[in-house]
């Protein structure tokens, strides 16, 4: 149990979450013919999971010595979890995640290729992504947001045969959920400056302040909000169905409720930071199932 307990800590169950949420979401949001696809969403789940595990536990191999200042109740750091094991797990998610897409179609391969590209780039030198916050927010977004959405698009329409026209739902999504890993490549530097200081990881927080990288993650989700709600009124007037007014009403009340958990944060108190940072994860969980309830 405790080896299992490790393992789990290790995947970093938050981005497990985004992703199960996500794929599941972006199926059921693009399939016309739900239950006789159900396979194919099962398979493209576990790849895209194993996706996932690669690039987080690659990242807690490559940051040993960071996390043991910033996260030592990570696994590896915590030695509850070996560097050996650890790679052997992300070598196996890895394996596992292409031999599975390359068995689903050449398109979802080259998607988790990509994918699991990036996120060695991210984590590994010589590129090293995550050293300079632009490249670190560029990576994320691209993965979290284009690859995700546009990837899961082509690989159902590719697998269930239907239209391949990009729906404007999709267009909306995508850009919101890029917009947000933008965020939260920011925003999950806020409570590690110590650490990413010392081994000159040049993320907004430590090049300017938490505080500088919290208002312009903040300002930068409002105007992505703004923009929905925009589009949404329009939609509405235009074509008042019930898919748009649940968007409209859904992105009205995560607007507000976003506004509201922005003024909780303390960006001097470390402890609050990771907190600020935690749950502003719910906010992209809630983005998908937003979608999920408005075209089930």
């Amino acid at each position: 149990m405790r080896t299992m307990s490790a393992i789990w800590s290790f995947s970093r169950p938050h981005t497990i979450a985004g992703s199960v949420i996500s794929i599941v979401s972006l199926f059921f949001v693009l399939s016309n013919t739900r239950l006789a696809h159900l396979p194919i969403l099962g398979m493209v789940l576990v790849a895209g999971l194993c996706c996932n595990l690669f690039i987080v536990g690659l990242n807690q191999i490559a940051d040993v010595k960071i996390d043991r200042i910033n996260k030592p109740w990570l696994p590896i750091p915590a030695q509850r979890l070996s560097v050996s094991s650890a790679k052997i797990i992300v070598t196996a998610a890895l394996i596992l995640s292409l031999s599975i897409a390359l068995y689903v179609t050449p398109w979802f391969f080259a998607i988790i290729l990509l994918s699991c590209a990036i996120g060695w780039a991210y984590s590994m030198p010589p590129f090293h992504l995550k050293k300079h916050h632009f490249n670190a927010a560029i990576a994320i977004s691209s993965v979290r947001g284009l690859l995700v959405n546009i990837g899961a698009f082509v690989v159902f329409i590719s697998t269930t045969g239907q239209a391949a026209t990009i729906p404007v739902n999709l267009i909306l999504l995508t850009s919101f959920i890029t917009v947000t890993g933008i965020v939260i490549a920011w925003f999950k530097d806020l409570p590690d400056v110590e650490g990413d200081a010392q081994y000159k990881i040049k993320s907004l927080a430590v090049i300017y302040s938490p505080r500088l990288a919290y208002i312009a993650g903040t300002i930068l989700m409002m105007v992505a909000y703004l923009a929905c709600l925009l589009v949404n009124i329009y939609s509405c007037l235009h074509q008042p169905d019930v898919e748009h007014r649940i968007l409209l009403s859904g992105h009205i009340l995560l607007f507000v409720l976003f506004i509201t958990h922005s003024f909780s944060i303390r960006v001097t108190q470390h402890k609050s930071l990771a907190r600020f940072y935690k749950r502003f994860w719910l906010f992209f969980f809630a983005e998908y199932l937003l979608y999920l309830v408005a075209y089930f």
